[in-house]
């Protein structure tokens, strides 16, 4: 298995692979079950995709905001006399009007062949306030020795980006260092297959979902058919 290293300038970052909060930014606990509100942990694709990464956690103690007003970044926040010299105080500033970026020093190495990227935390995507900063994506080699500063992209006119104590503000997942792939149409007789293969699936979707499927309360049917595949397919390893 693949290790990634850290160390950091500030403890509160606290590095962890990423974990779904429920309750939380991931939902409720409400069961896949009929009237349930429907909540991101219940899709398993999104659920682990979420849980492929390492989260960092805002180290500070007060929250910053970050405004859009008259086209300008305002960021309002205690962050107190700089606690060592040399430090770019307060670690926030404007990168342009259209981002900004965050001091984080941040070391992740991976081994050989690997490299760290930066992504936006998956809370953003359940987020219904608009307020969860948005990380710039980013890939970073095994060789690059700290991660000296993140670069964010600034929030819409009147909008307020908020970094809050010991939320998640970012994740990372770890990539291979080259992306070397071809795209290329797929052939006529893998293309069937393929087909079949989704024929089935369909075919016999009562079958897979048998006992899973429940309506939510916006009316919406869901089943536990990819669910129970996933969970095969993991079994037969």
């Amino acid at each position: 298995m693949p290790t990634v290293k850290y160390r950091m300038q500030h403890p509160g970052l606290r590095p962890r692979r990423t974990r779904l909060e429920i309750p939380g930014w991931a939902g409720r606990p409400e069961p896949r079950a009929n009237g349930s509100h429907e909540y991101a942990w219940h899709c398993v694709p999104f659920s682990e995709a979420a849980k492929g990464g390492i989260e960092i956690f805002y180290p500070y103690e007060n929250e910053l905001h970050v405004t859009m007003q008259d086209g300008m970044l305002a960021f309002e926040g205690d962050f107190g006399p700089s606690p060592e010299p040399g430090l770019q105080w307060p670690p926030f500033r404007s990168f342009g009007t259209a981002y900004y970026t965050y001091q984080i020093l941040l070391d992740l190495k991976v081994e050989e062949g690997f490299a760290v990227k930066t992504e936006t935390h998956p809370r953003f995507y359940t987020d219904a306030t608009g307020t969860v900063p948005i990380a710039v994506p980013a890939v970073l080699r095994h060789w690059w020795p700290m991660m000296s500063f993140m670069v964010f992209k600034s929030p819409a006119e009147g909008q307020t980006h908020i970094f809050r104590p010991d939320e998640p503000f970012m994740q990372v997942t770890i990539v291979p260092a080259e992306s070397e792939f071809e795209l290329v149409e797929m052939p006529e007789e893998e293309a069937a297959e393929r087909e079949m293969q989704a024929r089935r699936i369909h075919a016999s979707r009562s079958t897979l979902s048998a006992d899973s499927e429940w309506v939510s309360s916006t009316n919406t049917v869901f089943d536990g058919t990819y669910r129970r595949i996933v969970g095969a397919a993991k079994a037969s390893r």
